[in-house]
């Protein structure tokens, strides 16, 4: 005897493209930069507008950026001049160490790393994982095929961490460069990273 059977109803699993806003002079030379407010560098401006080719025609329904210039600014020059700011895409906080290099931190404590000691005065890699996991809720919800999203380094590479239900730590292994797209998805039902840190 056939069975009928039911017609599948696959869930709304938006891509998210994750996008580093370009260079400034603190991400150049290497120093830790949360609530600073830089601005893109002319290289910066430059590998912004780059982004722009690569963005266009593809349609997002939700455009969000760090509320940081370096962020809006790599949006707009991308060609995303209205993106709505959200707070939970703000860079790690950094605390006593803003500003300051890894190198230069180790000086004092040769064992530091950010994703399992966070930073004094700021955040801790607990206190970036529960923004990071409200933010995906938001993501995963979004309208439309696919989301966009400005933002920076550290707190991206949480992002991409904690889409695939890895610790905060696993950042780690996560290279991210100015200027560069990612895209995060699905293989099935499972959170997966489609492309990572393409220039």
């Amino acid at each position: 005897m056939a069975t009928s059977r039911q017609p599948d109803r696959q869930a709304h699993r938006p891509e998210v493209w994750l996008v580093r806003h370009g260079q400034t002079e603190w991400s150049r030379d290497g120093k830790h930069t949360s609530s600073t407010d830089l601005p893109l560098t002319p290289d910066g401006e430059r590998a912004a507008r780059s982004l722009k080719s690569r963005l266009d025609g593809t349609e997002f329904g939700l455009v969000l950026a760090s509320p940081r210039q370096r962020a809006r600014a790599t949006a707009e020059l991308a060609g995303f001049p209205n993106p709505e700011i959200d707070d939970d895409l703000r860079e790690w906080d950094y605390g006593e160490y803003e500003g300051v290099t890894t190198p230069q931190i180790r000086e004092t404590d040769p064992d530091w790393s950010l994703w399992t000691d966070g930073a004094p005065g700021g955040e801790r890699p607990a206190d970036v994982e529960a923004r990071v996991d409200r933010l995906i809720v938001r993501l995963r919800s979004a309208p439309g095929e696919r989301v966009l999203v400005f933002a920076h380094g550290h707190v991206l590479r949480v992002v991409g961490a904690r889409w695939c239900d890895w610790p905060v730590a696993a950042g780690a292994h996560l290279r991210l460069d100015t200027a560069t797209v990612s895209v995060l998805g699905w293989e099935r039902e499972t959170p997966a990273i489609g492309r990572w840190n393409a220039p």
